[in-house]
């Protein structure tokens, strides 16, 4: 019984650490990409913005 539990507390902090690892990564991506990201997100806005007033 005590193997038993010992393997869900070891799985509990592998847990932690993959979440902290994937957060790690997608916020380098964010930071590596900012640039298209921004140029991207404002493009999109200046389409709606200007298709929204033709309606």
């Amino acid at each position: 019984m005590r193997e038993w539990d010992a393997f869900w507390l070891e799985e509990d902090a592998v847990g932690v650490v993959e979440i902290i690892l994937i957060l790690v990564v997608l916020i380098g991506l964010v930071i590596i990409f900012k640039s298209q990201l921004v140029s991207l997100v404002n493009s999109i806005l200046s389409k709606i913005t200007s298709q929204s007033n033709s309606i």
